[in-house]
């Protein structure tokens, strides 16, 4: 068995999960696998969960690092900071949920043991998920252009909408008045998307999902699109900027910039233990079909 890689990233803020991060350090160890771990996730390691660690683990301080296998401890959150630290590179992620939710990350504490037996085993399958890249046709993003779940325009001004020209594919589609809009990929589907009504797609649908944000109007309704086409969007407000949000990494946008998303040209790979699917998450964590009335 040759010896296996593996990058660790974590949420810093979970000092309780101590145990869960001290199982995961002994059973790599016992395996042999050489181990790293983000610098931050460490230094919280060491400073704040006071476990010792064996002496010779690697550690990560940017993005020029190579695994067999990255291992995300957190939330969803902490998989997209994962997903973007990885980029381009096609190392497939494994998502420990250490929170509460959990659509990426959805293997529990409880279900390490077994499932570093499946890794070593081969005994898993890995989802191949569409990933957006943002554009501008003025200059650059600030920020990390590329977004797993959705790239959002939102208001910046708490008392008015922003007005949003829709292009899809060089043809006119709508101008939303509205607080915001989603651009969303079937990862992101489960995510902001969802809390604002936008529709659930299956992982591999090849379908992008464009959900208004507190629209004005009652007839403004989501659309599915395919990955294929390439969105621009124009936005007005009343301030002449508006808010642009990646992943959630938000930053400011003058409305003299137009955004262009469309499909990168790379894929994040996701980690699935066998006898995991998509809906069976679905019903696990959105509690569909439960009788919540049981429990009064």
């Amino acid at each position: 068995m040759h010896t296996k890689h593996f990058a660790i990233f974590g949420n810093t803020f979970q000092p309780a999960k101590a145990s869960a991060v001290q199982e995961l350090l002994s059973l790599l160890y016992a395996r042999q696998a050489e181990v790293a771990v983000d610098a931050r996730f460490l230094k919280f390691i060491t400073d704040t969960m006071h476990l010792r660690l064996p002496a010779g683990i690697g550690v990560i301080s940017g993005n020029d690092f190579h695994a067999d296998m990255v291992i995300s401890m957190g939330g969803d959150g902490t998989f997209l900071e994962a997903a973007m630290r990885v980029g381009s590179k096609e190392i497939p992620i494994l998502g420990i949920n250490m929170g509460r939710l959990g659509f990426l990350s959805d293997i529990t504490p409880a279900e390490l043991a077994a499932t570093i037996e499946q890794v070593y085993a081969g005994d898993y399958s890995v989802d191949e998920r569409r990933v957006l890249q943002l554009t501008y046709s003025k200059g650059t993003p600030e920020g990390y252009p590329f977004a797993l779940n959705e790239v959002a325009v939102l208001k910046r001004d708490v008392s008015s909408m922003i007005s949003i020209r829709v292009e899809v594919g060089g043809e006119y589609l709508t101008t939303y008045q509205a607080d915001g809009l989603i651009v969303c990929t079937p990862t992101g589907s489960t995510g902001y998307a969802l809390s604002v009504g936008g529709p659930i797609m299956q992982p591999g649908s090849h379908t992008l999902g464009l959900t208004p944000v507190a629209p004005h109007s009652l007839t403004a309704r989501p659309i599915t699109l395919t990955d294929d086409v390439v969105i621009r969007l124009d936005v007005a407000a009343r301030n002449h900027r508006f808010l642009v949000s990646v992943d959630g990494r938000s930053e400011k946008c003058d409305e003299s910039v137009s955004l262009t998303i469309q499909r990168a040209p790379y894929t994040v790979r996701v980690v699935k233990r066998r006898g995991q699917s998509f809906f069976r998450t679905l019903r696990t964590k959105l509690m569909w079909g439960s009788d919540l009335r049981e429990n009064m």
